[in-house]
Order: structure tokens, then sequence, then C-alpha cells
């Protein structure tokens, strides 16, 4: 298993069309990330959820998913489920974010993600983010979407409960749907972290990568 190993880790950018989709598919790694990083500046864009009770959690949510980090949150409030119909707003809000922050780290969602929202956002992220580390998270759902992830975040043990306990903590809008529960989080977690030699893991999926082997 080959591993890449970020240096000087400042800036992370985190895009999704919902609120909760960053921390169901990277919350574990955010987690790694802020804590190993103090006072990291991360800039998330929700696309969906301005102005509801979903804004409300996703705002406490991330506060406890990035600790001690620079935190700087939009919500917006194109219609969910609505996204392809709300094209020049949504990249509006995109391109908007790229000129806030020059980041070191992009999360968003994968470009083979079922649902319509999470897929048209995968294919605006790099019209702005053109150069950029881009790691496609994974969400779990009734759409028989999961793919063949090419990246992977180990986690422990302690970490993977975090992640689960902090999801179950501050999204109580969410706890009625079939999916959103310890068994299904925790099972991901775990076939992800037996494809990568660890007890669990986040898997993304990378389409493109800029090597500097020679250090210049």
């Amino acid at each position: 298993m080959n591993r890449l190993v970020p240096t000087g880790l400042r800036r992370v950018a985190a895009l999704a069309a919902h609120c909760d989709d960053i921390v169901i598919g990277a919350g574990g790694t955010l987690l790694a990330i802020c804590t190993s990083h103090p006072g990291v500046q991360v800039d998330v864009l929700v696309l969906s959820g301005g102005g509801t009770e979903r804004e409300h959690e996703e705002r406490a949510a991330l506060a406890a998913f990035c600790p001690g980090a620079d935190l700087r949150i939009t919500v917006a409030k194109v219609p969910d489920g609505r996204l392809p119909a709300h094209w020049d707003e949504a990249k509006t809000a995109v391109e908007e974010l790229r000129l806030r922050t020059e980041s070191d780290l992009i999360f968003a969602p994968h470009a083979g993600d079922a649902h319509q929202d999470h897929r048209g956002l995968a294919r605006l992220v790099p019209t702005a983010f053109r150069d950029h580390l881009t790691l496609g998270y994974e969400i779990l759902k009734w759409d028989g979407d999961l793919g063949r992830p090419n990246a992977y975040q180990p986690l422990d043990l302690a970490l993977a409960e975090r992640k689960v306990a902090l999801l179950w903590e501050h999204y109580p809008s969410q706890r009625r749907r079939t999916w959103f529960d310890r068994e299904a989080f925790l099972g991901l977690a775990r076939i992800r972290g037996v494809q990568c030699h660890a007890r669990y893991a986040e898997a993304f999926y990378l389409d493109k990568l800029s090597l500097d082997l020679a250090g210049g």
C-alpha cells in the first residue's frame, strides 16, 4: 500500500451539496487533519440548507469535527434536489469560494455519485479548482453507487467511534433515515479498512495527482 504523507498542510476546502455530506464522507479524515495540524484553515461551502435547522446542525457539527481549526463556513440556499436547475447559482458559489482560498487539499463529492446534486457539484469543482489535489468522498445511501475508490485514510477504532458519535449527536433531523446509524457507518468504514490494511478507513476517489519527486 503506497502512502502519501502531506507536509505543510495549511488550508483545506470542503464542498457539499447538502448539510452532513462532508462529515459523512470525510468526517474522520477532517478530525485527523485538524488534530494533527492545529490552526489549519478549513473553508466549507454547502450549497443547500441555508437559513434552516439544517444549517444550525451543520455549523455545530463542523465545529466539532474541526477542533482547533480556523473554520469558515458558507451555507447557501440552492433547493435540495434541484441543483441541475440552479446551475448558475451553484457555479457562482463554487467560484466565490475559489476566490477566497488557495487550498492545499479539496474534499468534494465524487463524480460517480448517483445523487444528481452530488454529481453536479462534482462536475463543478474542477472548473474552479483546476490544479488542486481533490479527494472525492462517498456517501452510503439507498442508491447502489458504491464504487472502487483509490485513496484511503485509515481510522483507528477511537477515531471511527468518535465520528459516529458526533454524527448521531449533531444531526437529530437525520436519525429517522434507514442508513443513518452506527452499524451502517462503521460497516462501510470496516470494508474500506480491509482494502487498505487498516481496521477502519474512509475512502476517496482521486482523478489526477501531480507529483514532485525531485523536491523542486
